[in-house]
């Protein structure tokens, strides 16, 4: 493993050349001033930094000392500063401990003592970084590609899981960047078809006309600039799987060819008339209401029930819990690496407007506004004004409000049980550990009429009850070239 970082502020020369042989373990980073300091700071990521108060051009005050504590902690707040001074000025100490320094040292100064106050310091930036790397883990999923802690999410995840081993007719419903073509092909990778192809393709992203020979394929001559014969995607996911998104556009002049091709497993090609015998698993997905499109005749029923063998509806991002906070994490460390930017995290502003946000766009909306947020964030901590989004009102009365936080959790909690035991009263009561009359007063606290919420009670559970918000973990550094370092 390489040495950590320390960062030496001191203008003496003597001094610093001593701190630079009582700390053999780390790699001793020197700077004179300020000035120095903050760029070292800024190039280097230090774990780290040792400053003296004393610095040019105020080395008799402490003005300078101050100012340079006030640019390394906005450089980097994560970062451990223990500070060195005179004796007689401990009240300038415990200040730079209420400052933001982690903790100091007297001049003339115990090396013994100072060494075991750096290596507990570079010990707590250890496990932060360890914590952090956990914090940005994603938890276990079943599906590789899929982020989410969300118990409806990690429920779909199983289910796609144990209907990737048989070759069935699959239906995704869900909203436009929900992750249907991921699950399409978890269905694929995890089942006895995963050595073959999976071929998808854009219902709505195909003119009409070319539709037909884009799935179907074509003959020679079968019209204009026809110059050889072409298979199409369905004949090409021979053995393995096809992935039809948004099969809600598909033409009706297709619809009955489609059908055909599900009942027989028999394809012709445009211009054909050879029949064409395929083994593919068909997955659709769209985010347009089949069934009502059905019954206005817009879409053929009995293709309609072809598709819908086995349904998977895949929730919006905003009724997935936190797991907007949790892709967002996952998408700045990526990005981070990516860009090669020293990123940290999200500020509690950013946090809290990422929690509050409702997400049209789903986790493709999300990760572009990461995206954009890394490319444009001046600092390490990306704000509201990064991801452009509104930042959130009164947000520290909000986070701080106990009563507020306590009944959200009651009210969710209240769902989830209602939810849970299907509207009736006395088993929801049971779930909670309360009395049935306490469950009424709940009720009527929370202004849920009790005939309404056995009569119309969800038929999923709602998710679990959300802890209070807490700032994002930081997005580990990427790593940099070694700077202006002594050995």
């Amino acid at each position: 493993m390489s040495k950590p970082k320390l960062l030496v502020v001191e203008d003496d020369a003597a001094l610093a050349s001593q701190y630079r042989w009582a700390f053999p373990d780390c790699r001793v980073l020197l700077a004179p001033d300020r000035r120095h300091a903050l760029l070292l700071a800024e190039r280097e990521q230090p774990a780290a930094i040792l400053l003296d108060l004393g610095l040019p051009p105020d080395e008799e005050g402490v003005s300078e000392g101050f100012a340079a504590l006030e640019g390394l902690r906005r450089l980097s707040p994560g970062t451990p500063i223990v500070v060195v001074s005179g004796q007689g000025q401990r009240e300038n100490m415990l200040r730079a401990v209420a400052e933001g320094a982690y903790d100091f040292c007297e001049k003339p100064v115990d090396l013994a003592v100072l060494r075991t106050i750096i290596d507990r310091a570079l010990r707590l930036r250890e496990l932060e970084e360890e914590n952090r790397r956990l914090a940005l883990s994603p938890p276990a999923s079943p599906i590789q590609d899929i982020i989410t802690a969300d118990d409806g999410m990690l429920r779909i995840c199983r289910t796609v899981e144990r209907l990737a081993q048989v070759s069935v007719p699959v239906l995704l419903l869900g909203e436009s960047g929900t992750g249907k073509e991921a699950l399409a092909r978890a269905l694929h990778e995890m089942g006895p078809r995963a050595k073959n192809s999976f071929v998808a393709i854009n219902c709505a992203a195909i003119p009409e006309h070319l539709l037909e020979s884009e799935l179907f394929g074509h003959e020679r001559g079968a019209f204009t600039g026809a110059v050889r014969q072409v298979a199409g995607r369905i004949e090409s996911a021979n053995g393995g799987t096809l992935f039809l998104d948004e099969v809600g556009d598909l033409p009706a002049s297709l619809q009955a060819k489609l059908l055909r091709f599900l009942q027989d497993q028999v394809i012709e090609r445009v211009g054909g008339r050879v029949p064409i015998r395929v083994d593919v698993r068909l997955v659709s997905a769209t985010n347009q209401p089949l069934e009502e499109r059905a019954a206005s005749g817009a879409f053929r029923a009995d293709l309609l029930y072809r598709l819908n063998s086995l349904i998977i509806r895949i929730p919006p991002l905003r009724e997935r819990g936190e797991d907007s906070m949790l892709l967002a994490r996952w998408f700045l460390a990526r990005y981070a690496r990516e860009f090669n930017r020293r990123l940290r995290g999200l500020d509690p502003a950013a946090t809290q407007a990422v929690l509050a946000h409702s997400w049209p766009g789903n986790v493709r909306e999300l990760g572009n506004r990461i995206r954009r947020g890394a490319v444009m964030a001046d600092g390490q901590l990306l704000t509201p004004a990064d991801l452009e989004l509104a930042e959130p009102e009164d947000m520290a009365a909000a986070d701080l409000d106990l009563r507020a936080i306590r009944m959200r959790a009651e009210r969710t909690a209240l769902e989830h049980a209602l939810a849970r035991s299907n509207g009736g009263l006395a088993a929801a009561a049971r779930l909670l550990g309360i009395s049935r009359p306490t469950i009424y007063a709940l009720l009527d606290a929370h202004g849920m009429s009790r005939r309404s919420t056995e009569q119309n009670a969800p038929a999923e559970p709602a998710p679990d009850v959300p802890a209070p918000d807490v700032p994002a973990p930081d997005v580990p550094e990427a790593p940099s070239d070694a700077g202006s370092e002594t050995r």
